[in-house]
């Protein structure tokens, strides 16, 4: 893929983290590290032994808590005046009421490699403030599921209970405006629950085409409603 058709060629053209969502003193570079024209996300998972398409230790569960990193998004900021690079995890807590983005790892760089690294200076790292400034930018207006009365409350205002989640969803787009959050509500539950292809369970589910199944899916990630998929990565 070439650098102009990546979505990944710039830091912030996701539009998981911007500029604005730093507190004073630390900035976004537009490039990732390197000046590399793609995103390493995956890449970065895979050395520091962060991968969640690894196969689980033995003795571990393979559960949904593990496929709470899926889909992890590395960013690189600065700190202006000490040059400090810090790499951050943000990861799309889809299955979240309400949904949110977290960090879900950091990686500590001085300026100058070699340079200790104090209690104190991680203390001040703003991981907080840019956890709730992301999610205020992409979430307070428009939440993708909220809860009341013990019931999911979709976009249009229509209520449906949890356990409807893993039923067929009838209709189609075009008849229904909460489709492709209603996909992705399912997506994210399935996931939860530690399934390893969701898109073919919901083909299963809703007695369609695996194909059918994964364009739901493509179309709901491309609407925001999921997190980018992994390649290579089944569902």
């Amino acid at each position: 893929m070439s650098e102009s058709s990546s979505p990944y060629a710039l830091q912030d053209a996701d539009g998981l983290i911007q500029q604005d969502d730093l507190p004073g003193g630390w900035h976004l570079p537009t490039r990732f590290p390197g000046e590399r024209s793609d995103d390493a996300s995956a890449q970065i998972d895979a050395i520091l032994g962060y991968d969640d398409a690894a196969p689980a230790h033995s003795g571990e569960p393979d559960d949904a808590e593990q496929n709470e990193t899926a889909a992890g998004r590395w960013r690189y900021i600065e700190h202006t005046e000490s040059h400090t690079r810090v790499f951050i995890r943000l990861q799309r807590q889809t299955f979240a009421v309400p949904e949110e983005v977290r960090i879900t790892g950091v990686v500590y760089l001085p300026w100058r490699p070699g340079d200790p690294i104090t209690s104190r200076l991680l203390r001040e790292l703003p991981t907080a403030q840019i956890e709730a400034a992301i999610n205020k930018r992409l979430f307070a207006m428009k939440r993708e599921q909220t809860i009341a009365g013990g019931k999911i409350v979709l976009a249009s205002g229509r209520k449906i209970a949890e356990r409807e989640l893993l039923k067929p969803l009838g209709g189609t787009a075009k008849q229904d405006p909460d489709f492709y959050q209603r996909v992705a509500l399912q997506h994210g539950r399935l996931t939860q629950r530690g399934d390893r292809n969701p898109s073919a369970t919901m083909a299963e589910i809703n007695g369609v085409a695996l194909t059918t199944a994964q364009g739901w899916v493509a179309k709901a990630r491309a609407r925001g409603l999921l997190p980018p998929g992994r390649r290579g990565r089944a569902g």
